[in-house]
């Protein structure tokens, strides 16, 4: 589902994934990388944590990231 002037439709894969790498690369354009940040749960196995700061730090490139680990 995508949102066009304030109504959900529904859309194809490639649209929606396209909109969605938009908004990022909208974001990375005004805020540059520090406008991201990552959180991940503790629920999560480390693989599943490990994947998380790596895409933070690769795709969006940002070191803003979390996790409730140590809690």
């Amino acid at each position: 589902m995508v949102r066009e002037n304030g109504v959900l439709r529904e859309a194809t894969w490639d649209e929606a994934l396209s909109r969605a790498a938009d908004g990022f690369a909208k974001v990375k354009d005004e805020l540059g990388p520090a406008g991201f940040a990552v959180f991940s749960c503790s629920k999560s196995t480390n693989e599943m944590n490990y994947a998380a700061q790596k895409f933070g730090r690769t795709a969006l490139g940002t070191n803003n990231i979390d996790s409730c680990n140590r809690t």
